[in-house]
């Protein structure tokens, strides 16, 4: 019995002076992943631009910044993730990763692809964002 391999792990380390949300984006459509997770990611930026709650506040951070947490869902078309990041006085700020936020030294990366599914954005007027529709590819 052929056994179906239902998630595909990938690491990924990104260098001084890669932005993460693009690298992460190129990375997923060159990969050609329809639907993944970014399980973890560990690193030190030089700046960083993350998106508030409240959908409108931007936070510009200058580092060195120490990234904390960092997951969210993969779409060939877009990335949604989250971070949080620590000062040097070990203040830690979190929100939306926006483009901006530049690998300082390095940042090690761990997904994974789920080959069963596609994860599609589409226009949620209730939320007023793309939100993830989830397809299985088994149904």
């Amino acid at each position: 019995m052929k056994r179906l391999q239902i998630m595909t792990p990938y690491a990924k380390r990104l260098l001084q002076g890669d932005d993460l949300r693009y690298s992460l984006l190129e990375f997923v459509q060159k990969n050609s992943i329809q639907a993944g997770s970014l399980l973890s990611g560990v690193g030190c930026l030089s700046k960083a631009k993350i998106r508030l709650a409240d959908e409108n506040n931007v936070l510009n951070l200058e580092g060195p910044l120490e990234i904390i947490t960092l997951s969210g869902t993969l779409t060939p078309q877009h990335v949604h993730i989250h971070i949080s990041v620590a000062d040097g006085k070990g203040c830690v700020y979190g929100g939306h990763l926006m483009p901006g936020c530049i690998v300082h030294y390095t940042t090690e990366l761990c997904m994974v692809a789920f080959n069963n599914l596609n994860f599609e954005r589409e226009y949620d007027s209730n939320t007023g964002f793309d939100e993830l529709v989830v397809v299985d590819n088994n149904n």
